[in-house]
């Protein structure tokens, strides 16, 4: 069988559709391509979709774009999805006449790589269960760069046998994936790592703060306490341009809340404690007060002082 797999990924033998090429799904979607992939692309901005075609790296790889997800979905082994939030989710998979769900053939498989609730994850395993279609909640992390790496990691909630038909797509984009148990067990996982993510960033920004505010230099600082117990990637990765107050880049805030708000509700119905979350989460609602929706998260550092240049 796994013989069987690295054929079908180095020989391009499957029909794939990707539906959703934003900062994460652009880069998904081309190496899957690269691989050797027939890949049919779809984006509700046409614009991007056309740019995605126009790639260098696309020269002689099949590729194509559909005008709908239906379009997209249709005669393709494996249809893979990032988009942005639930709404989204249910508009692209679930609508009646364009949706994905209802063009795709029994025996195919759904990815949907959004991070999204783990209640449209249940919704989309019945639509596609009453479809005799497999589905995967397969939430990833690693940002912008992890993806143009192909460096992601993937959390998986679903069935194995068809975990184990997705890893040779996984593995063109994945340095890391694991099905963590049943549907919406992805979903669950990818809202413990905003919730780490979250508490470490408030951390960091209060030592930069710190740091700048007692006159020490933060890069040398960040180079000694980096190869200790505080050392993290958002420190290897962001302290830095924190330090420099550049945020125009990265995961934007916007998300991060988006995010957050899936997890406390979800903390709420488990009665899970989340206040250091809660609390950063109205933190980020002060930098988008400030017009920093679109800011990466490190930006939680300009509630504590002002830009550089003021």
């Amino acid at each position: 069988m796994h013989n069987e797999a690295f054929f079908v990924v180095k020989r391009g033998r499957m029909k794939v559709a990707f539906l959703g090429l934003g900062v994460m799904g652009f880069p998904m979607a081309r190496h899957l391509a690269v691989a050797g992939h027939t890949v049919r692309v779809y984006n509700r901005t046409p614009e991007r979709a056309d740019l995605w075609l126009a790639q260098p790296e696309l020269v002689g790889c099949s590729v194509s774009v559909a005008q709908s997800p239906s379009l997209a979905a249709e005669s393709a082994d494996i249809v893979l999805m990032c988009v942005g939030n639930d709404q989204d989710v249910r508009e692209v998979a679930l609508e009646p006449s364009t949706g994905a769900v209802a063009a795709m053939q029994a025996g195919s498989l759904f990815i949907d790589h959004t991070t999204a609730s783990k209640e449209v994850a249940l919704e989309l395993d019945q639509a596609c269960s009453t479809r005799s279609i497999g589905f995967l909640d397969a939430p990833v992390s690693g940002g912008q760069a992890g993806a143009e790496n192909g460096a992601l990691t993937v959390m998986v909630g679903g069935r194995t046998s068809d975990f184990e038909r997705a890893m040779p797509l996984i593995e063109c984009y994945a340095k890391k994936s694991a099905l963590l148990g049943s549907v919406g067990a992805g979903q669950l996982t990818k809202m413990v790592n905003q919730i780490c993510i979250a508490g470490v960033l408030q951390g960091l920004a209060e030592g930069v703060h710190f740091a700048q505010s007692a006159g020490l230099d933060v890069s040398q600082v960040v180079d000694v306490i980096s190869q200790g117990a505080a050392q993290s990637w958002q420190m290897e990765n962001r302290a830095d341009t924190m330090s420099k107050d550049e945020f125009e880049f990265g995961f934007a805030v916007d998300w991060m809340r988006k995010d957050l708000q899936i997890a406390l509700q979800t903390g709420r119905a488990l009665e899970a404690r989340l206040p250091l979350t809660a609390l950063v989460d109205q933190f980020y609602a002060d930098v988008q007060q400030q017009g920093g929706g679109r800011w990466d998260t490190s930006s939680l550092l300009r509630r504590l002082t002002p830009p550089l240049d003021t």
